[in-house]
């Protein structure tokens, strides 16, 4: 239970410190423990703009053909990144949800950034 306590803990410290505005909205990872989930939300309006997880069945059949969680993450975070491209969004603030930065959390981040997304 410590775990979990202290991962949202430092949730609210960082959503104290970042918030996603029209122009700049905010990448949101979630994770568990088979799958990982990403949303592009405008905190101004409470709109999600972008949401995709390694649940979607638009990606069902490119997450067939890899093997591992990290490497699933970066193909998530790389669909993300097309996703939102094309509703014209480019500019993100990366918020890891209290997540550590490493493993599949920064391999999202890293797959968003080569599908073109800056942070």
């Amino acid at each position: 239970m410590k775990k979990k306590t202290t991962r949202i803990r430092a949730k609210i410290k960082i959503r104290k410190k970042i918030s996603g505005t029209p122009e700049k909205p905010r990448l949101s990872v979630y994770r568990s423990l088979d799958n990982i989930y990403a949303q592009i939300i405008d905190d101004t309006s409470g709109n999600t703009l972008v949401a995709f997880s390694s649940l979607n069945k638009e990606a069902e059949a490119d997450l067939k053909s890899v093997k591992g969680k990290i490497n699933k993450s970066k193909l998530i975070g790389s669909l993300l990144a097309k996703k939102a491209l094309e509703i014209n969004i480019k500019n993100v603030v990366f918020d890891r949800g209290g997540f550590r930065y490493h493993g599949r959390v920064k391999a999202l981040a890293d797959g968003a950034r080569e599908g073109g997304l800056v942070f």
